[in-house]
């Protein structure tokens, strides 16, 4: 099991947990209150930094009853923690509805996957290989 760490920023915030026992995201909470304008978009702080090893990626993903419900989604989805990163965890939102959303402290705003990240190398190359699909792409299958 990879263990991460978690560091309060601000006192009697929420760590990120799992809402139910077979949940592969942890879910995390805002530490302020927050507006997100109708047709517009916000950044809210978690309160939270976390101290992820190398190899891994932490993905911020939107949370569906959110989406659903509300018209509220992350604008970068998913938002990418580099390994490296020890600032606290803000997660950028957007809302698509005709009435400004608000965000309470302690409301689960987005969760968190962690993943696993490979070791690539990219070279610089004259030619690639050729497939069936070649240069086709958006929307190409119908």
């Amino acid at each position: 099991m990879i263990k991460i760490k978690v560091l309060r920023l601000k006192k009697n915030v929420s760590l990120p947990y799992r809402a139910t026992p077979g949940a592969v995201g942890f879910d995390i909470c805002a530490a302020e209150r927050a507006v997100i304008p109708a047709h517009g978009f916000g950044v809210v702080g978690t309160g939270i930094a976390l101290e992820i090893p190398p190899g891994i990626e932490g993905q911020i993903r939107a949370r569906s009853g959110w989406a659903f419900h509300h018209g509220i989604g992350i604008l970068n989805s998913p938002g990418t923690i580099d390994p490296d990163y020890r600032g606290e965890i803000k997660v950028i939102l957007f809302n698509i509805s005709n009435q400004d959303f608000i965000i309470k402290p302690g409301d689960r705003i987005a969760q968190i996957v962690f993943a696993k990240n490979l070791a690539i190398e990219l070279k610089e190359c004259d030619t690639i290989s050729g497939t069936k699909r070649g240069q086709q792409g958006f929307g190409h299958t119908g």
